[in-house]
């Protein structure tokens, strides 16, 4: 089969590849209809996150039509149409009843490569590094799901496959952060970030009942975007002289009762505290530029919620001090797909929660590494770049 697959620092190349077989009785083979770019791709792809190998399969965002079953697979039938969460979840460890999908005891074949920097390893993911499982990707015309009863999502009929992609993993994740919030009657949640991630944590902060969204970023279109999709206020944050107290200014003197970092560990900005950032990334000296997490940090009201969404390293400079002494919560995870996706799925159905306007670019995969290139530099307003084998 064709797949797009990493070959080195920043050199993504397209080729013929081994097909996927079932390897256990609970695997299926889908076909995929759709699969997406995703952010947190640039950090391995920059060369910030190690343990990729040539010809690794890159994509963990992706939705197909099931074309091969195992034996002992109940849930789902050749022909059917589903979608999957990014973060693979055995359904049977102690965290996955807890509902803690991406913290999956049983679906890392390679502990030994997290246990070093973590403590204990997370679940395995599709096309994320040998760190992460060293499980093949989605950007391909065929892709391996294991623990198919657990991970794979009927897509009711109503909704379309470009709906569907999505809540594969930019929906639950903001949807995730969002949650983390514990959004009551009137609070006001500031998001940094209006990519994939971003938008969706604004209109899940909406969904909750937030009575204020503000948002920040410095794309135009994007900051538009959150303006007409999720009736977000909005923050030039080049335009703006700080947004601390552009913030201030907005809530009163308060500050926003949660903050949502939804950029991770390349965030862009300001200052010298980003231009140190840049220095010492390039230096390979810390692998984060942390400039929207320290920002949020800093924003968020006394006795306030910071949800984490981006993906970070190592981090210079953090902030503990100032999260200790505001007596603010913290809550943070990879996306827990698994316990969102019915009631990302009804929201969908009920046209509550479309993000099909993500998809700003559609390409064959075949032309996958111009897809990157435009999605990684935001050329031409992309969003969202969409791969249809």
């Amino acid at each position: 089969m064709r797949a797009l697959y990493w070959n080195g620092v920043n050199d993504l190349r397209v080729g013929s590849v081994k097909d996927p077989e079932i390897v256990n009785p609970r695997d299926a083979i889908l076909k995929i209809r759709l699969s997406t770019t995703c952010g947190s791709d640039l950090h391995f792809i920059d060369g910030y996150i190690p343990t990729m190998k040539a010809g690794d399969v890159i994509g963990h965002e992706f939705m197909g039509e099931v074309v091969e079953v195992g034996p002992e697979v109940k849930q789902v039938k050749k022909g059917d149409r589903v979608v999957v969460p990014s973060f693979i979840a055995c359904g049977q460890c102690w965290y996955c009843q807890q509902k803690l999908f991406s913290l999956c005891d049983c679906t890392h074949p390679k502990p030994e490569l997290q246990e070093p920097l973590l403590g204990y390893p997370t679940a395995g993911i599709y096309g994320y590094t040998h760190a992460f499982g060293g499980y093949a990707g989605s950007h391909a015309e065929y892709i391996r799901v294991p623990h198919v009863d657990v991970d794979c999502f009927k897509v009711p009929d109503g909704v379309a496959d470009e709906t569907a992609l999505f809540l594969s993993d930019a929906a639950p994740t903001g949807y995730m952060g969002a949650d983390f919030c514990g959004i009551q009657p009137g609070d006001t949640v500031a998001v940094w970030g209006c990519g994939g991630v971003g938008l969706m944590a604004q209109q899940s902060a909406r969904l909750m009942g937030a009575e204020r969204v503000i948002a920040i970023d410095r794309f135009p279109e994007r900051l538009r975007m959150a303006r007409e999709h999720a009736g977000s206020e909005t923050i030039d944050y080049t335009q703006a002289h700080s947004v601390l107290e552009a913030l201030k200014e907005m809530t009163g003197g308060r500050g926003p009762d949660a903050c949502i970092d939804a950029v991770g560990m390349e965030a862009h900005g300001t200052g010298s505290q980003y231009a140190y950032d840049r220095v010492k990334q390039a230096l390979r000296l810390e692998t984060d530029r942390a400039q929207a997490l320290r920002e949020a940090v800093m924003a968020c009201r006394k006795g306030g919620t910071l949800s984490v969404l981006g993906v970070y390293g190592l981090i210079d400079k953090f902030p503990m001090g100032v999260i200790m002494n505001k007596g603010m919560t913290v809550r943070t995870a990879q996306q827990h797909g698994q316990a969102y996706m019915d009631r990302l799925l009804a929201h969908a159905e009920r046209g509550e929660l479309n993000p099909a306007y993500l998809a700003t670019h559609r390409f064959s995969l075949e032309d996958g590494p111009r897809g990157y290139d435009m999605f990684k530099h935001k050329t031409d307003g992309c969003v969202r770049a969409v791969f249809a084998p």
